[in-house]
């Protein structure tokens, strides 16, 4: 069994698959067991055949679909459940985060220094490749929700991170979950670390979202993430038999 599955949600990213399975397995063979989960929410392009091509030649690579699109988030989750993997590595499918960063996250997660109680290890991306709005939209995004969830994470945004795969499935589940992590996990009473990451522009394809639908839903999502915070207790269960 693989000691750790690279989940990566995609919609509509063909021409990215070849390129950024190559450097996946440039990046962990030799170092760690691994498998590569790709979900694809409901692409309209040949984004699935893509990934099928390529599996005669990569034993690691694997395919979860969507019958129609329900968001990051649910793609992230359906790639974690389909996983054998107990860590898990998540990715975004553009490109823009680097494969050869998560050996990092993996050493820090697995090593003897790994911080008691470890939940989440999350990407921070520096010199961030994005245009100005979206580096603009993203700092005001990332700067309210630290303030009021108290998660101390600069940039929840990055597609890379790295958490055992119960402690995730353990957590609530809704859309959007995705960008809340680091306060889902320290409401778990777990231990969130930050690590600087490489980020690249995308050079091809292009990108789901835009910044006014991520601030007008993450508003939502916001006050929803706060009750959860408040209303979140973590009893002390005790041996058999005391």
């Amino acid at each position: 069994m693989p000691e750790l599955a690279v989940v990566i949600p995609v919609r509509n990213e063909a021409e990215n698959i070849a390129p950024l399975v190559a450097e996946i397995r440039a990046a962990l063979g030799g170092r760690v067991s691994f498998e590569i989960v790709y979900v694809d929410d409901g692409s309209s392009d040949d984004t699935a055949a893509r990934v099928r091509a390529l599996q005669p030649s990569v034993p690691e690579l694997r395919l979860v679909r969507h019958r129609e699109s329900c968001g990051q988030s649910a793609a992230v989750r359906t790639g974690v459940k389909a996983a054998r993997a107990p860590w898990i590595a998540t990715l975004d499918g553009d490109g823009q985060n680097d494969p050869d960063d998560i050996p990092n996250l993996w050493a820090l997660a697995t090593g003897p220094d790994a911080p008691p109680r470890l939940g989440l290890v999350a990407g921070r991306r520096t010199k961030r490749q994005d245009s100005r709005a979206k580096r603009w939209a993203s700092r005001i995004a990332n700067g309210v929700r630290s303030r009021l969830l108290g998660d101390d994470t600069q940039d929840t945004g990055c597609g890379l991170k790295l958490f055992r795969r119960d402690d995730f499935l353990d957590l609530p589940g809704f859309d959007h979950m995705h960008r809340f992590l680091p306060a889902l996990f320290i409401r778990r009473g777990q231990t969130v670390v930050s690590v600087p990451v490489n980020h690249r522009p995308r050079t091809r394809g292009r990108s789901n979202y835009g910044n006014l639908d991520r601030l007008l839903v993450s508003f939502g999502d916001l006050v929803g993430v706060m009750w959860l915070m408040r209303r979140g207790r973590r009893p002390e269960v005790l041996p058999e038999g005391e």
